[in-house]
C-alpha cells in the first residue's frame, strides 16, 4: 500500500531527490498530480509524451513522478502508474500511437470476429503496420505478437480502409474487417501457415460482403493471394464466392501484364 503524500506547495525549482515521494511539480503537489492522472488516465495504457501532454504534464514531471515512485518507466518515452499493469489493448493502443495504420489482422482478427479453428492456450496476436519499428521488449511482458510490414495492397488503396474498432472496445484498437483479415491471413500461406489451417477458417466465413471482398481483391498487389482466396472460397460453397473465380483469373491477368510491363 503506497503512503499518502502530504499535500503541499511550493516553486516549480524546489529540488527533486530520488526515492522522495513528496517532490513537486511546478506549483501543484504531488498528490494533485497522481490524484488526477488516477481519475483520468486510461487503465492499463502506458503513456508516452503526447498522452502526458493531455493531461498536462511534460517528460520531466514524469520522471519526477518516477523518481518519487508514483509511476513506472517502462522504457523510454513509456510510463505507467505505480501498481498499473499494461492491458492487451492498452499496449496495442500505446502503439497505435507510434506506427502509422497500426492494427489488428489477419488469423487474431477473424478470432476476434468468433472465427477460430481451435482456442490457443495464449494468444498470439498478429499485427499490422506501414513501417518498421523496434517494438520495446516490455511488450512481450503483457501478449504474444508478431508484427509485419508487408505491402498487401497497392498505393491506389487508402491504408485504413476496413480498418475499425471492434464493438464495444477501445476505439483507438483497429482491427481488420473480416473480409480484408481473410486477405491477410491467406498472404501467410507457406509462412507458418497452413493451407488446411486456412481452409478450415474460411469455411467460418459464410457472411463475407462481396462488394468490398471485390475491392480489397482488386487493390491487392499479390497474385498468390488472389489464386489462393479464389481457391479456398471455392471449396466454402458460399454464395459470395460464385463470383470469385472470373474476377480473380481477370485480376491476375492484369497484374502479370503490368510485371511484364515494367
Amino acid at each position: 500500500m503506497q503512503p499518502k503524500p502530504r499535500r503541499h506547495r511550493a516553486d516549480i525549482n524546489y529540488p527533486i531527490k530520488s526515492g522522495c515521494r513528496q517532490c513537486l511539480v511546478g506549483t501543484a503537489s504531488v498528490a494533485d498530480v497522481v490524484q488526477h492522472l488516477l481519475r483520468a488516465a486510461p487503465k492499463g495504457r502506458p503513456m508516452d509524451a503526447a498522452a502526458l501532454r493531455t493531461f498536462g504534464l511534460s517528460i520531466k514531471t514524469a520522471n519526477q513522478l518516477v523518481d518519487g515512485g508514483w509511476m513506472v518507466r517502462l522504457s523510454r518515452g513509456a510510463y505507467l502508474m505505480t501498481g498499473d499493469a499494461a492491458t492487451r489493448d492498452g499496449v496495442i493502443s500505446f502503439l497505435g500511437r507510434r506506427i502509422h495504420g497500426l492494427h489488428v489482422g489477419g488469423q487474431t482478427a477473424l478470432a476476434w470476429y468468433g472465427v477460430r479453428h481451435y482456442i490457443a492456450y495464449r494468444e498470439r496476436v498478429v499485427l499490422w503496420g506501414t513501417r518498421r519499428y523496434v517494438i520495446p521488449g516490455w511488450v512481450s511482458d503483457t501478449m504474444l505478437y508478431s508484427y509485419q510490414t508487408t505491402r498487401l495492397f497497392d498505393a491506389d488503396m487508402d491504408y485504413m480502409f476496413q480498418l475499425k474498432p471492434m464493438p464495444n472496445s477501445d476505439p483507438s484498437v483497429l482491427v481488420s474487417t473480416p473480409e480484408r483479415a481473410l486477405l491477410e491471413l491467406v498472404s501467410e500461406i507457406g509462412k507458418g501457415l497452413t493451407y488446411e489451417h486456412a481452409a478450415n477458417l474460411t469455411e467460418g466465413l459464410r457472411n463475407m460482403r462481396l462488394d468490398v471482398l471485390k475491392l480489397l481483391l482488386s487493390h491487392c498487389r499479390q497474385i498468390k493471394t488472389i489464386d489462393l482466396v479464389r481457391r479456398l472460397s471455392q471449396g466454402t460453397g458460399y454464395a459470395w464466392a460464385s463470383e470469385l473465380p472470373e474476377l480473380a483469373r481477370h485480376l491476375i491477368a492484369m497484374r502479370r501484364s503490368i510485371s511484364s510491363d515494367s
